[in-house]
């Protein structure tokens, strides 16, 4: 170990590099949410809890989505009761 260190250099920022398509950010989660997708990556022996979130907000996403074929479908339904 050195007994002086020159961090004139340095660059302030994370260490790691944000991926593309990727941003950093600070979300505040209740304990419990948290202790939760902990405890599913330990059962599953390792990898990451953040994965963990983003792949269950996608999957959120994505059931909240309704395809523009199903919402016509539903409002054409919901007409012809009205008129019907």
């Amino acid at each position: 170990m050195e007994s002086e260190y020159d961090f004139s250099q340095r660059k302030r920022g994370a260490i790691e590099p944000t991926a593309p398509g990727k941003n950093r950010i600070t979300i505040r989660l209740d304990d419990e949410i948290l202790a939760w997708f902990r405890d599913q990556v330990h059962q599953a022996g390792g990898e990451n809890y953040q994965i963990l979130i983003n792949d269950a907000l996608k999957e959120y996403i994505q059931q909240r989505r309704e395809p523009l074929e199903d919402t016509l479908r539903r409002v054409l339904r919901e007409e012809l009761k009205r008129i019907g």
